[in-house]
């Protein structure tokens, strides 16, 4: 599903403590780089909004990405001052699993992902009814990538009912062919 209107278009102000990280991220960011972040908020300001999903019934936001940029304005006294406590962010409205999606492609070509953590989201992805075939074209993973780490996961429940590999898309049209 797209968006008729990109949510940058729409960035509000929000209180760092209406906004809570969620637990699915797997990005990770080395110290130096978490310093040149903070130096870069400092000196250039925020230039880019995070993401978030609003939680109506508990009244907070969720992010999606922007986990390090709210991690800067937590620790960093100086622009938690500047910035009034406040962070820029943009609202998009996805279920659970979408959000995930969102995450992943927000974060695949800019970082490290944690091994563990994107085993748990595929795992998580699989028990929501996502198909392979969606999670290879939404977080953008190949057919041996999803199967290497619904492997490595070693949860067995992932494989049940279902058959071992994802067939290539040749193969299929070949078998309808016949």
């Amino acid at each position: 599903m797209s968006v008729d209107k990109s949510p940058v278009y729409n960035v509000k102000a929000i209180s760092i403590e209406k906004i809570q990280a969620n637990d699915y991220n797997p990005n990770v960011v080395a110290p130096p780089e978490m310093r040149l972040l903070e130096l870069s908020i400092w000196e250039d300001g925020f230039t880019m909004p995070c993401v978030c999903y609003y939680d109506e019934k508990e009244d907070n936001y969720i992010l999606v990405d922007g986990y390090h940029r709210y991690q800067v304005l937590k620790t960093s006294k100086r622009i938690y001052q500047r910035e009034n406590g406040l962070l820029p962010v943009v609202v998009i409205d996805k279920e659970l699993s979408n959000r995930m999606a969102s995450t992943i492609r927000h974060n695949r070509a800019r970082g490290t992902h944690n091994i563990e953590l994107m085993c748990h989201i595929v795992a998580e992805l699989d028990r929501a009814g996502m198909s392979d075939e969606w999670i290879m074209k939404n977080i953008g993973m190949d057919r041996d990538e999803v199967l290497r780490l619904k492997q490595i996961s070693g949860l067995a429940d992932l494989f049940a009912n279902k058959d071992f590999s994802i067939p290539d898309k040749k193969e299929e049209e070949y078998v309808a062919d016949k």
